[in-house]
């Protein structure tokens, strides 16, 4: 395969952004990580973005209103997705091809946590946190790079952008749990486990045709949730809450002595969408402020 930075169309270093002209779609994009990661490639320059979320009843107009203030040339459509369903997946890749004729990046970022520990834990838990995390991913990789094969001309849009050359990022958005196991219950290692596999199997099935795979594991996120409100269960969040680590703890046991913030997740995202990764595919972005290589340092000897 060429550099994908001998296209001009393409490089990360253009003054007008490093994903202008690009075409996305983030799932989960009512969840914190998803909301930072639709804003991320917005004020790269990106065209559209369809913001995915799992029902019509969950609202995106905040963050849709906002970007189109911050970032106007920046198309949000809000979408309801279910996105472990397979038609469902290849209804909204036609809507994009028939509507902007190309597909550049697809980030899943649309993960259950899942209930704490194994007696909580009903075998249909269990179903829907690898549905949500690695049967949402096995989609995208097996339709979403035909769509981000095609080719296309300038179209008559904002931050339009002419497509000559085979491109396309698919970045799963999953945990450190990817790695190791008892950062939460057994859903939560198990399904992220199976989200990696998903990234590492897609290389050899992506091998020629221009499509990049790579995972981003979070660690300690602080997704703006205490444990008040949190659901126990974990069938709706993503991530554990950051307090569940005191900043005592915190400050013992990750590198930087603090919890991430969705952004800094994000800012990831961006750069595994954009020319700057161009030679990455089958990575683990670990980002959990240096907690993993911590851990052996923390254990009782």
């Amino acid at each position: 395969m060429p550099d994908l930075n001998d296209s001009s169309h393409f490089s990360p270093y253009r003054s007008d952004g490093k994903l202008y002209g690009f075409v996305c779609v983030v799932t989960g994009a009512t969840q914190s990580i998803g909301q930072a990661i639709v804003g991320e490639l917005a004020a790269h320059g990106a065209a559209c973005i369809y913001a995915c979320t799992r029902t019509t009843n969950e609202d995106t107009s905040d963050i849709a209103s906002t970007l189109s203030e911050t970032h106007p040339n920046t198309k949000i459509i809000p979408y309801p997705l279910i996105a472990a369903d397979e038609q469902a997946t290849l209804t909204l890749i036609d809507d994009i091809l028939n509507s902007w004729g190309r597909l550049d990046v697809w980030v899943s970022s649309s993960g259950l946590l899942g209930p704490p520990s194994i007696d909580m834990t009903t075998p249909s838990d269990l179903q829907k946190c690898f549905e949500a995390n690695s049967l949402a991913p096995f989609f995208a990789l097996k339709y979403a790079p035909a769509a981000m094969g095609k080719l296309a001309s300038k179209g008559n849009y904002p931050n339009a952008a002419p497509k000559d050359q085979k491109y396309g990022s698919i970045i799963v958005v999953s945990s450190v749990a990817s790695t190791y196991g008892g950062c939460w219950g057994p859903c939560y290692t198990m399904s992220s486990h199976a989200a990696l596999g998903v990234v590492q199997a897609g290389v050899a099935v992506l091998k020629g045709s221009g499509v990049r795979i790579n995972c981003i594991s979070p660690g300690q996120i602080d997704v703006g949730i205490d444990l008040k409100g949190f659901d126990m269960r974990g069938m709706k969040s993503q991530l554990p809450p950051a307090n569940l680590q005191s900043p005592e703890s915190q400050k013992e046991h990750i590198g930087l002595e603090r919890a991430g913030s969705p952004s800094e997740v994000a800012r990831v995202a961006g750069f595994l969408a954009s020319g700057f990764s161009s030679y990455m595919t089958g990575a683990n972005m670990v980002v959990d402020g240096g907690a993993s290589v911590m851990m052996p340092l923390t254990l009782p000897i």
